[in-house]
């Protein structure tokens, strides 16, 4: 299903045989995408508070006549994860420069701050995209998140509407709508998910408490042992020490559905109908005319794997590089 096709529309995707379900697209796209191994170099960018975060620049960044895609993973992802090392390998072979930028203390070393990152941190993105602009005044900026990534994206390219600095933009199985999608994981079999993703943001927030003397919060370690819900994570950890009341201030401050109406880049989104991470709120129910909307009945989260088991391709990296090859700007030009 398309929505909002003034661009290309993409072409359907057809799960690998045998890989209809949800839950088999979203756990073995891990294990069968196709294994890249990111080459780069690694910059450690300070922030403005004082932090820092990684960005991975891809080998032919010195080329400024290859517009240039800014990647932004999922939570708890890094340069590791499959659709990063997919998207990255794909994006340089269909002729683009690469970043990935990895949100604060994803990169294995502890940020130095207590905070951290979330949903809805847009002022890190904004800050990387400036010092884009900034070396490469004249460069095409393109960005692609993936889930948390996604929704970052989209509140990023709705709060800055006209100024926005991106020439175009891709969000893939983005939380556009927090709340239902926080009670979504923590439903059936996607409780499997959460638990995994919970394991991991405990780990990082109990390796903050060890590091800072002074943490914001009263909080002992077994506070955090006993949370058993993302929602309950957000509640005690994300929202106070970002500066919401709670996870419902939350997530209604950061939900990317918020901010859609005033995208005004070309911005592709893709939803698969079956994605156990992400309840049916996500997708919009109008797009603004710069948005296009690809619904697939099949995909899981982040899943997309096409082909067959035994020689999968993942559709992710065949079809977004395609659409942004078709945006409306001179892709030999330095002029975007």
């Amino acid at each position: 299903m398309q929505v909002g096709t003034q661009y290309r529309p993409l072409p359907k995707f057809t799960p690998a045989i045998g890989l209809q379900n949800a839950h088999l697209q979203t756990i073995l796209a891990k294990y069968l995408a196709p294994r890249h191994a990111i080459q780069s170099t690694v910059e450690m960018l300070q922030l403005p508070d004082g932090d820092e975060i990684q960005l991975n620049w891809s080998l032919n960044t010195a080329d400024l006549s290859k517009p240039l895609v800014v990647l932004l993973h999922g939570l708890e992802g890094n340069a590791n994860s499959h659709y990063i090392r997919g998207m990255f390998h794909r994006l340089q072979a269909e002729g683009f420069a690469v970043v990935l930028m990895h949100f604060r203390g994803c990169n294995g070393v502890a940020n130095k701050l207590p905070r951290a990152y979330h949903s809805g941190d847009t002022a890190d993105f904004s800050y990387v995209l400036q010092q884009c602009r900034s070396r490469f005044a004249n460069r095409c900026l393109l960005a692609i998140g993936f889930s948390l990534g996604g929704n970052v994206l989209v509140k990023y390219c709705g709060e800055t509407a006209a100024q926005n600095l991106l020439s175009g933009a891709v969000a893939i199985c983005a939380p556009l709508a927090l709340a239902p999608s926080s009670d979504r994981i923590n439903q059936g079999f996607s409780k499997v998910y959460q638990r995994y993703l919970l394991g991991r943001l405990k780990g990082t927030m109990q390796r903050k408490l060890a590091a800072h003397a002074g943490f914001p919060l009263n909080l002992r370690s077994a506070d955090i042992d006993n949370i058993r819900s993302i929602r309950q994570f957000d509640d005690m950890l994300t929202a106070p020490l970002h500066g919401f009341r709670d996870a419902e201030h939350y997530y209604h401050s950061c939900s990317g559905l918020n901010f859609l109406a005033a995208v005004q880049c070309p911005l592709l989104l893709i939803h698969a109908l079956d994605d156990p991470f992400l309840a049916p709120a996500v997708i919009p129910q109008q797009v603004p005319p710069h948005v296009q909307l690809h619904l697939s009945q099949y995909g899981g989260h982040v899943g997309f794997l096409s082909g067959t088991p035994w020689r999968p391709t993942y559709w992710l990296d065949d079809v977004v590089p395609a659409w942004l090859h078709t945006l409306p700007f001179p892709q030999e030009s330095l002029s975007c």
